[in-house]
């Protein structure tokens, strides 16, 4: 599926950028569907790594969607182009972010959704990249709409990000703040994020600095969890937690945690 985005460049001329995602890998639940959650991957994967995985989590009720972003330049690998949900520089706040490719990469998230049953409750997970995509959604859906001010669509009910950072961090705070309705959608959005101590790729002051600014604005139900001794990568213990905390604040029935 791809997704073409227009922005308004110098002399008022539009143009335009094309997103091409590739493959989707879903993961049908094995007992009643009760939860949907997109599962974003990392820099550089695909979804059929982590579909694999999550099929052997003990979560039998939860339909896995997992799609594979586009294969872009990337800036902070030279140019090389890869799978990114977005073009990413040095994780700084003195780097712009891309927020096209953020948003397009959003609308795609908020499409998958969109078909689900209405009496299924919605997420949406991931790691790195993928972790920093889906908490730039939970800022979309507190702000119903998108970067680029069209209505963001979709009711989530949870948010998981492991070992990622909060895209878009500069200005989110002023944004909840001035709309009672985007403070009252950030309080009740269930966040898990989860971060190693010893990250290589994305320090984990990127994770425990993102914690901090969107409990500030206003995300209240909001669980940060380290390890200690953990880089860049998941291991049992925090795919355990990612199941407790799932099976908690979804309610899902005949889960083993």
């Amino acid at each position: 599926m791809s997704y073409t985005t227009s922005s308004m460049g110098s002399g008022s001329r539009t143009s335009r950028r094309t997103f091409e995602f590739g493959r989707t890998y879903v993961v049908r639940p094995k007992g009643k569907h009760q939860a949907t959650i997109v599962w974003l991957h990392g820099l550089g994967d695909n979804g059929s790594s982590w579909s694999q995985l999550l099929e052997g989590l003990p979560l039998p009720n939860i339909k896995w969607i997992c799609p594979t972003a586009p294969t872009r330049p990337v800036a902070i690998l030279g140019g090389f182009p890869c799978t990114a949900w977005f073009d990413v520089g040095e994780l700084s706040e003195d780097v712009p972010d891309d927020f096209e490719g953020l948003d397009a990469s959003v609308a795609h998230i908020a499409n998958l959704l969109s078909t689900e049953p209405s009496d299924v409750k919605l997420g949406i997970g991931g790691f790195s990249m993928g972790a920093a995509t889906a908490l730039y959604s939970a800022t979309c859906f507190a702000q119903g709409k998108y970067g680029n001010g069209n209505p963001y669509p979709v009711n989530l009910r949870a948010i998981i990000g492991l070992s990622g950072w909060l895209p878009g961090s500069r200005n989110i705070r002023n944004k909840i703040e001035g709309s009672h309705e985007a403070a009252r959608r950030a309080a009740s959005l269930p966040i898990l994020l989860c971060h190693g101590m010893c990250d290589e790729v994305v320090p984990y002051k990127h994770g425990e600095k993102s914690t901090q600014i969107l409990s500030s604005s206003g995300f209240r139900s909001l669980t940060f969890k380290a390890y200690d001794g953990l880089g860049h990568y998941t291991v049992p213990k925090e795919m355990d937690e990612v199941c407790h905390w799932l099976n908690g604040r979804l309610g899902l029935e005949g889960s083993r945690s």
